[in-house]
């Protein structure tokens, strides 16, 4: 059976890409999955996010995997050999390196963008469900990542410049869904930063929905909590269980999980 793939997306920073990727990873691992979590970012937040101070560690990375997709040796690893395990149990992590971003333009030249793919293809079997981490831009990673999955999550952080990005957005995945993948489609947009008491936010969100936009129906909350996960290192569902946010992020998965694939 192959995993399900999703990629969490958006060319705009700041939205939550990474902490939104980590969490929902979180609570499919505690839950039972088997998880792989890549991080495409070169800035490898996520991988942070999920190793702490152990992610800077010499150990191997996408940055070796891609490395390798650029030579032709009889002696090659397997891409099973550059996952990580985590300190949570069932989650796993291809890591980020800040050798990527120079790895970029040479992977570019030589029209590598299906290689992802290919090495998830390989570890698709021995998970549930991978999680793709993508830098804030349309580049080399974030089309590997768009060919490599089947779905496509898009962080929306209640703000008019987000709203506008959207647009955008659905363009180039439906041109990556023309071209290369025709698997692939947007499963929904995940509200971000949801001040339920905030006339902005709520307006947004609403004519996001009357536009026809597939805005899912579990939002997650603004909250300072978010911080003191990141520094220290450990997603909302094993920080604080019990905490509003953590909730969130459960129901948020309960309900893809629950969805499927739109007709």
């Amino acid at each position: 059976m192959q995993a399900i793939r999703r990629v969490v997306f958006n060319q705009k920073g700041g939205v939550g890409k990474s902490t939104i990727t980590v969490n929902l990873a979180a609570v499919a691992a505690k839950q039972g999955k088997r998880v792989l979590l890549v991080d495409l970012d070169p800035q490898g937040n996520a991988s942070h996010y999920l190793m702490g101070s152990a992610a800077r560690d010499e150990a191997p990375s996408l940055a070796g995997l891609f490395e390798q997709m650029l030579s032709i040796s009889m002696f090659s690893k397997e891409p099973s050999d550059f996952v990580r395990a985590t300190p949570l149990p069932g989650l796993s992590l291809l890591a980020s390196h800040p050798d990527l971003a120079e790895l970029m333009g040479k992977l570019e030249a030589r029209y590598k963008m299906f290689k992802l793919k290919e090495a998830l293809d390989s570890l698709s079997g021995q998970f549930d469900e991978i999680w793709i981490d993508t830098p804030p831009a349309l580049n080399f990673f974030t089309r590997s990542a768009l060919i490599a999955a089947d779905r496509c999550l898009i962080p929306f952080d209640c703000d008019a410049f987000s709203r506008q990005a959207l647009y955008n957005l659905r363009v180039n995945t439906e041109e990556i869904r023309a071209d290369h993948n025709p698997e692939l489609f947007i499963e929904g947009i995940v509200v971000n930063q949801f001040q339920a008491r905030a006339s902005l936010p709520v307006r947004l969100v609403e004519e996001l929905k009357q536009e026809g936009l597939p805005v899912l129906s579990s939002p997650l909350s603004s909250s300072v909590k978010i911080r003191e996960s990141h520094d220290a290192a450990l997603p909302m569902v094993y920080l604080d269980p019990r905490h509003k946010l953590s909730r969130e992020f459960e129901a948020l998965y309960q309900e893809l999980a629950r969805d499927g694939r739109p007709a």
